[in-house]
C-alpha cells in the first residue's frame, strides 16, 4: 500500500469517528486495571451492556488487590447477567496472578499480559493500546471487516498477515483513538450485515445450549448456596448434554466443588458444614 492510499484510509475512518464517536465510560479512563476489565467484558457482550456493569464493577471491586481478595461467589454474583460466566472467573485468577507475580500493577507488555488467564492473542494488546496509547495494532472482528473491506483484502487473509497490514496502517502516536474509530466504524457503519464478512467464529444458539446449562446451574447454586448432586441431576433431567457432565466440567473448572457423603454442590471457596 502506498503513502496516499493509507492516509487517505486513515482520513476516512477518523472523519467518521469524529463526527460520530461513541462515549462509554471504560473510554475516560487509561487505568489498566480498568480498561483489563473492559477488554474481558466486551470479549462476546455487546458494549451497551457492558457500560452499566461496567461502573457497578468498579464500584465494587475498584482495583486489582480488591479483585484479588474477593470470593469466587462475590466475583459470579456481580458478573452475573454479563454471559459466560466463566470470564468473570478467569479475570478473578487474573487479578490473583498480577497480585502474586507483578506487585498488583497490570502488566503493560503484551507476552506478559498473555500469560494471564482469561487473556488471549487481542485483548493483550489491546489493553496497552487502549491504556497506555501503545503503538501496536490489535484486530477483533469488527476491525477485522474493517480492514478487509476498506483495503479490498481477501477474506482468507489470515490473522498473522492481517495483524501485519493493521501495522502497516496505523498512525502512529494516536493508536487509541485510531482504534476506538476503527471500532465505530464497524459497529456502526460497516456493519457484518451491510458487508456480508462472516467473522472467523460464531456464537452457537444460546438457549438450550451447555452454555445455556452452565449458566443456569450457577445462578440457583448462588441464589440457594448449596444442592445435592442428587437433586440437580433431577431438576435438570431434561437436559440433553447431560447434567452430570456439565457439573463435572464445573468442578474440574474450580467454578463449584462437590463435597461430603451426600455428594453436595456449591460455588468453589465456600465454607459449609460438610467441607
Amino acid at each position: 500500500m502506498n503513502t496516499a492510499r493509507v492516509e487517505a484510509f486513515q482520513s476516512k475512518i477518523f472523519d467518521f469517528y469524529e463526527k460520530n464517536r461513541r462515549s462509554f465510560p471504560w473510554r475516560s479512563t487509561t487505568d489498566r486495571y480498568g480498561v483489563m476489565v473492559s477488554e474481558v467484558m466486551l470479549q462476546q457482550t455487546q458494549a451497551d451492556r457492558v457500560a452499566p456493569r461496567f461502573i457497578r464493577w468498579r464500584e465494587r471491586f475498584s482495583d486489582v488487590q480488591s479483585l484479588a481478595s474477593a470470593s469466587l461467589r462475590e466475583v459470579l454474583e456481580e458478573w452475573s447477567g454479563l454471559g459466560y460466566n466463566g470470564r468473570g472467573q478467569r479475570l478473578h485468577r487474573a487479578a490473583s496472578m498480577i497480585v502474586e507475580r507483578h506487585d498488583g500493577r497490570v502488566p503493560s507488555e503484551p507476552s506478559q499480559l498473555i500469560e494471564l488467564p482469561g487473556i488471549g492473542a487481542y485483548t493483550s494488546r489491546s489493553i496497552p493500546v487502549f491504556a497506555d496509547n501503545r503503538d501496536i495494532a490489535a484486530v477483533d472482528t469488527n476491525i477485522r471487516r474493517v480492514l478487509i473491506h476498506e483495503l479490498n483484502l481477501p477474506e482468507t487473509i489470515t490473522p498473522k498477515e492481517l495483524l501485519d497490514v493493521a501495522e502497516a496502517v496505523l498512525p502512529k502516536g494516536r493508536s487509541r483513538d485510531w482504534h476506538n474509530a476503527l471500532m465505530d466504524y464497524g459497529a456502526m457503519e460497516l456493519t457484518g450485515r451491510k458487508t456480508g464478512i462472516a467473522p472467523l467464529t460464531k456464537q452457537s444458539s444460546f438457549k438450550g445450549s451447555r452454555r445455556w446449562y452452565r449458566g443456569a446451574l450457577l445462578r440457583e447454586l448462588l441464589s440457594t448456596g448449596e444442592l445435592s448432586r442428587e437433586s440437580v441431576e433431577e431438576r435438570y433431567a431434561d437436559c440433553p448434554h447431560g447434567i452430570g457432565s456439565i457439573v463435572d466440567s464445573l468442578v474440574m473448572e474450580s467454578m463449584i466443588e462437590e463435597y461430603g457423603e451426600n455428594r453436595m454442590l456449591r460455588i468453589a471457596g465456600e465454607s459449609g458444614s460438610g467441607g
